[in-house]
């Protein structure tokens, strides 16, 4: 076994579900502390980050991952128990294989690669890890730890988030962006009653339906914008959750209640999208309450930029591929270090089964990204 599957194998065995570390980062912070990193480990609440170090002064390139993992699911469905890592066929698999101890050891063995090579580095190598990244939330994890650095003055120039971006093959697609997340919590008020008397009452259902209409209809990014930002895909108006009644087949609902959630790009505010939302719900009359919650904010490496070139060539003289530029997806940390004014870039392993049953990761793959990491290092510092 290799030295990259030996660690993944290592860590995939600690059951550390969001937001427990399981001792992930304290295995990762001896190693790295072997190796002349300075250790930091900055908990808080119930989270643990790890930010690990080596060098001096500038440039600084960080590598960003997380320790914690969805849960498993049912065990009995998987075909090797979740935590117990195993290869079959040529892939490893285990809960977190893919997402993400996999690039979090190859971020590791890479690291450790790099300093014994050039112990005398300019800048800096630094490493965030946080058990925080799957949580609803993220309050406490890298959120926390970039409000610390901003206070701080940390200097971070580039970095390297390790969530699976590859569609079919390693390098095939990396995140230069993500879009933002801005979600609700609607409540329609109406007024309860038999469902034989409406004049009695307000139904919520009926009172929502047109506004509902216009909402998943309105194209909420103006035209000019949109076009002059081809990095993101038009904003999407989603709803997730919509439910209403008593579980009586006589009784008016006296409310009806929505999840809600907009994925946008630069070419849109999240101010602008609450504003819009909530015009529209007034021109229809409604009677609601509506409370919103901002999970990131949308970021761009732009074209041109020196890890984002970096990372393109290195896809290309390792992988000998072209890769996509994509801002598709979800969310990543990434969108908690980009206002800091990082460069940010996102590349790791295939995510097919990434919080699946049977979650699993190519070890030709896992064995070939500590490369490509390093190689990273060593063409932006050396």
């Amino acid at each position: 076994m290799s030295d990259v599957l030996d660690l993944t194998c290592e860590l995939i065995r600690r059951r550390s579900v969001t937001p427990e570390d399981a001792g992930c980062q304290a295995l990762i912070a001896e190693r790295l502390a072997r190796c002349g990193f300075v250790i930091r480990h900055l908990r808080h609440g119930a989270v643990d980050n790890l930010w690990a170090s080596h060098g001096q002064g500038g440039p600084v390139l960080m590598f960003l991952g997380h320790t914690d993992v969805v849960p498993s699911g049912p065990e009995a469905a998987w075909q090797s128990p979740p935590f117990e890592p195993t290869v079959r066929d040529g892939r490893l698999y285990g809960r977190g294989a893919a997402d993400m101890k996999g690039a979090v050891a190859a971020m590791v063995v890479a690291l450790e690669q790099f300093v014994a090579a050039h112990p005398q580095h300019p800048g800096r190598v630094a490493l965030l890890l946080t058990s925080d990244e799957e949580g609803p939330t993220n309050l406490d994890g890298v959120r926390r730890v970039a409000e610390d650095f901003r206070a701080s003055g940390e200097r971070i120039d580039w970095c390297v988030v390790g969530e699976p971006s590859a569609k079919e093959r390693l390098g095939d697609l990396i995140r230069v962006g993500r879009r933002g997340s801005l979600s609700g919590t609607l409540t329609v008020h109406g007024v309860q009653g038999h469902v034989a008397y409406p004049e009695k009452a307000l139904n919520p259902i009926h009172a929502f339906a047109p506004a509902l209409v216009e909402l998943a209809a309105e194209r909420w990014d103006a035209e000019p914008a949109t076009a002059a930002l081809p990095d993101f895909p038009p904003t999407s108006f989603q709803i997730s959750n919509l439910n209403a009644g008593t579980g009586a087949g006589n009784v008016i609902p006296g409310a009806l209640h929505a999840l809600i959630n907009f994925r946008y790009g630069t070419a849109s505010s999240a101010d602008a999208l609450r504003a819009r939302t909530e015009a529209i719900l007034h021109r229809h009359g409604l009677r609601f309450t509506l409370e919103w919650n901002l999970s990131g904010e949308p970021f761009l490496t732009a074209p041109g930029g020196r890890l984002r070139e970096t990372v393109v060539a290195v896809c290309r003289e390792l992988c000998g591929l072209e890769p996509e530029q994509s801002t598709g997806g979800g969310t990543s940390d990434g969108r908690f270090i980009a206002p800091l004014g990082v460069e940010v870039v996102e590349i790791g392993p295939v995510n097919a089964s990434i919080h699946k049953v049977d979650e699993c990761v190519s070890v030709q793959d896992l064995q070939a990204l500590p490369a490509m990491y390093r190689s990273v290092c060593e063409r932006l510092l050396v």
